[in-house]
């Protein structure tokens, strides 16, 4: 991701990125009531908001508008998938997420055949990463991520904050090599569910921690991306590896060709989600290679990236999520043996999330600021900050994703073990995160 801050090939005017003017900085505004974005014009210096000061634009007011509004929904698909699944419906709710679904080309050329789960988890949740690599290459071009000194607060809490969760997995699930496999489910913070929580909790949360929560989750993003590609992948296909390797060629002949449509590098993404389905690496990965190519600046204001960006932030906050969280949150609690709450796995994974994130990330966080690295986020005390590094254990969507992965084929056994733990340790994470705030002073 560092190449894309850079100033040679991959962070200049051949990827399609307009150095900043120095004290105007570019800006993005979420149009919540509309779905829709428009830049702002440059603020006067000073208005931007930085970890060290207190004052949120408009446009980052209204981005967290947004992601509060899709946790709702997403909390909401979550719910209902529980109810369901513990209710005489629950035979129906398992047989929808078992419809089939099948696209073929030719008559053998290429099948691709289904259930409606799987084409969740493989296709609108690489719509759900492609839009996560669009927003991972605005922060680190023109974002809060833009500069070196913004980032390391964050970046190294993040780190902490991935971890601490892995080791505390690991620890309690130690002699168990089935279990040891979902050491990175703890890992995960899902921006959505925490930012709700900040947004409900209002002015309780200064503005400087509510950057600094969104700045950790995009980093988090990027070492869970970092995990999937490299942990998460077997049976690896050189032949289709090598479609993929063209298709990423294809792309960068895109980008320093200066192509501004964006649909055509999202054809090209397409051909190559199919390639990485077929290589044995998850596919959601074509969704974030194909985000980073696609150029931030025509030279005219316009970005074709910020556009397509926000045209789906609305598409995937209230469809792709939800329905993600639907076909996946449901668990049946009927019959459930009460010990599966202790059992290593779910034990694990809700400690990770529960003590593991609070810890991880407060406790970077705490050390770099001690000892002079970075400064305290503007107007926030030390609860407050733990607070909000609490809330980074909600770990839902990609907590479940990792833990699908993770023990893909063995049975709803261990799919249960990683929703109670995934479901219970964000739930408690979020009560904690909550209270911790709400009863916090400045």
């Amino acid at each position: 991701m560092s190449g894309l801050r850079s100033s040679g090939r991959w962070g200049g005017a051949a990827a399609g990125l307009r150095p900043l003017r120095r004290g105007h900085p570019a800006r993005v505004t979420y149009d919540v009531a509309l779905c829709r974005t428009a830049r702002a014009s440059p603020s006067p210096p000073g208005t931007r908001q930085s970890f060290g000061g207190t004052v949120l634009t408009s446009g980052i007011k209204r981005f967290f508008a947004s992601e509060s509004a899709g946790g709702i929904v997403l909390a909401i698909a979550a719910l209902a998938a529980l109810i369901v699944s513990n209710s005489p419906w629950s035979e129906a709710y398992r047989a929808f997420g078992r419809i089939p679904g099948e696209v073929r080309v030719g008559e053998d050329w290429l099948v691709l055949a289904k259930p409606l789960v799987v084409w969740v988890n493989d296709l609108w949740m690489a719509v759900f990463f492609f839009l996560v690599g669009l927003e991972i290459k605005r922060e680190f071009v023109h974002g809060e991520l833009a500069q070196r000194s913004q980032a390391v607060l964050p970046a190294v809490a993040a780190a902490g904050g991935m971890l601490v969760p892995a080791l505390i997995y690991v620890a309690v699930t130690w002699g168990d090599a089935v279990a040891l496999r979902g050491w990175a489910i703890p890992a995960a913070t899902d921006i959505a569910f925490a930012i709700g929580i900040v947004m409900l909790l209002g002015s309780r949360v200064p503005a400087s921690l509510k950057v600094f929560l969104t700045a950790v989750a995009i980093l988090d993003d990027v070492g869970a991306i970092a995990v999937i590609a490299l942990f998460y992948t077997h049976q690896v296909s050189p032949l289709m590896l090598l479609g993929a390797g063209a298709c990423l060629v294809a792309l960068a002949a895109l980008n320093r060709a200066r192509v501004m449509r964006a649909d055509v590098y999202v054809l090209v993404g397409l051909v190559m989600w199919t390639c990485v389905l077929k290589s044995g690496v998850h596919a959601t990965l074509a969704g974030v290679l194909t985000a980073l190519f696609i150029p931030s600046d025509d030279g005219k204001g316009h970005s074709p990236a910020e556009s397509l960006e926000h045209g789906l932030h609305p598409w995937v906050a209230f469809l792709v999520l939800p329905m993600f969280a639907f076909t996946n949150a449901g668990v049946a609690l009927r019959g459930l043996d009460p010990a599966e709450l202790l059992n290593p796995i779910s034990l694990g994974i809700a400690l990770g999330l529960l003590l593991g994130k609070a810890v991880g990330v407060f406790g970077s966080a705490w050390l770099m600021i001690r000892l002079g690295l970075a400064a305290m986020p503007g107007g926030a005390s030390w609860s407050q900050l733990f607070g909000v590094c609490a809330l980074c254990g909600i770990g839902f969507t990609m907590s479940l994703f990792i833990g699908g992965l993770a023990f893909a084929g063995l049975g709803e056994d261990f799919e249960t073990r990683v929703k109670l733990g995934v479901i219970g340790g964000s739930l408690l994470s979020g009560i904690l995160g909550t209270l911790i705030l709400a009863r916090a002073k400045d």
